[in-house]
């Protein structure tokens, strides 16, 4: 049992650890490639064959799933949180829970659809886009165009794309009988609803205490840490074929391009190129030069990525190993920190706090999976429990009701804050 929860929390470290490093980023990408990094790490904790065979299949559903979420804008439901209204502060708690949700049903839903793929029975891949297309257009003109809903007026209300898509790809496992996909939908929507709506409390308190550090990292990382968690344990606790299928080598390298090469290359256009950099470091440094290194040396790192993960690929044939798949994690989580450093200035001579901790984690998760200690409960869990699980939505409301009250009783309001309802009086 000890080894069980070592093997989960390190999973939880892992994608905090990424979640925190997606706060350069941002966006779809930058949760792909975050959403890519737990994904890895789980498959070397779970210590079976099958799953390291389809690496880069599995990794490019958690990225998919987790990258989805990144067009919700929530930069004002945070302010919510660090108003002193208890109205709004409770608002803004409770909706982070549902955009946190969103990330979880889509992220742990498909993760877990790859894990449920057999060659007796396909997931079909291209069906489930299609009805999450339409679910999802269905969804954003029924909720905002039609009954105007509106979650973060006058911001995007993408919310309702990625809620339609949601139901949409639940509907599609309840008609297939993947139970255990949505057992691990649902419950890591409540981990990663919980990690978002906990860690703005956390990001108000920090500030509040007038504490030195990057309390928005804070928040990040508490998404991921238990968004992270819950998914791992609702994997690790389900049942899953004793086979799953292993992909087709068109399958397995047209994953590769799209995780290690496609969502690379997004993130240098958005981030890092050098148009970007002059418009992010331009007050800090004024030689165009150090700019145009640090662009130059965000390619080249990118680049030594690729080529060493296209020689494991060449190399494994396909039928990868733990190592091959330990390696493959250590040079795309590496990677990802140290493009970190050069888009927040490192090339300058700014360095954070927050970005060593990085590779402190890093260097923490890489000696604990090189214990090979794989999680196995016994006996797993079939069943769906929606009366458990309508017990845990209401404890955490409870909970977030309980940070209301904190919140607006530890500070007279802060830089940041916003209202989405009238004062009182």
């Amino acid at each position: 049992m000890k080894n069980n929860w070592i093997g989960i929390l390190t999973v939880g470290l892992a994608l905090g650890t990424a979640w925190a490093v997606r706060g350069q980023f941002g966006h779809h990408q930058g949760a792909a490639w975050a959403g890519g990094i737990g994904a890895l790490v789980f498959i070397l904790v779970s210590g079976r064959d099958d799953w390291y065979k389809k690496v880069f299949t599995i990794t490019l559903s958690s990225a998919f799933g987790w990258g989805i979420g990144g067009m919700i804008s929530y930069g004002l439901v945070v302010g919510y949180g660090r108003s002193d209204h208890f109205p709004n502060v409770f608002y803004g708690l409770l909706m982070l829970f549902v955009v946190g949700a969103l990330y979880g049903i889509l992220a742990g839903g498909l993760t877990s659809l790859s894990l449920q793929s057999t060659n007796e029975k396909k997931v079909k891949w291209g069906s489930i886009l299609a009805e999450m297309a339409a679910g999802g257009l269905i969804g954003y003109y029924f909720l905002v165009n039609q009954l105007w809903v509106f979650m973060t007026p006058p911001r995007s209300e993408a919310w309702a794309v990625c809620l339609g898509a949601g139901l949409a790809l639940l509907w599609h496992m309840a008609r297939n009988n993947y139970t255990s996909p949505i057992r691990v939908a649902i419950i890591t929507a409540l981990g990663a609803g919980f990690g978002f709506s906990f860690g703005n409390f956390l990001q108000t308190l920090g500030n509040v205490l007038e504490i030195n550090f990057n309390m928005w990292n804070v928040m990040e990382y508490s998404i991921g840490f238990f968004g992270g968690t819950s998914m791992v344990y609702a994997i690790f606790t389900s049942r899953w074929p004793e086979e799953s299928s292993k992909p087709l080598k068109w399958e397995s390298r047209t994953a590769f391009l799209i995780f290690v090469v496609l969502i690379p290359l997004i993130v240098f256009r958005q981030s890092l190129r050098f148009s970007r950099l002059e418009s992010r470091l331009g007050e800090l440094v004024s030689n165009e030069g150090i700019l145009f290194l640090s662009s130059s040396v965000a390619a080249a790192l990118m680049i030594i990525m690729v080529i060493i993960l296209g020689f494991i690929l060449y190399k494994s044939k396909i039928a990868y190993s733990r190592n091959d798949v330990m390696k493959i994690m250590v040079s795309y989580f590496i990677t990802y920190i140290l493009i970190s450093y050069i888009v927040t200035g490192a090339l300058t001579g700014q360095f954070h706090l927050n970005h060593h901790l990085y590779v402190v984690n890093f260097l923490v998760i890489v000696f604990l999976l090189s214990k090979k200690m794989p999680v196995v409960f016994t006996p797993p869990k079939k069943e769906i429990n929606s009366k458990l699980w309508l017990i845990c939505l209401a404890l955490i409301i409870l909970v977030i009701l309980l940070l209301t009250l904190i919140s607006v009783n530890i500070h007279d309001g802060m830089p940041g804050a916003q209202y989405r309802f009238p004062l009182d009086g």
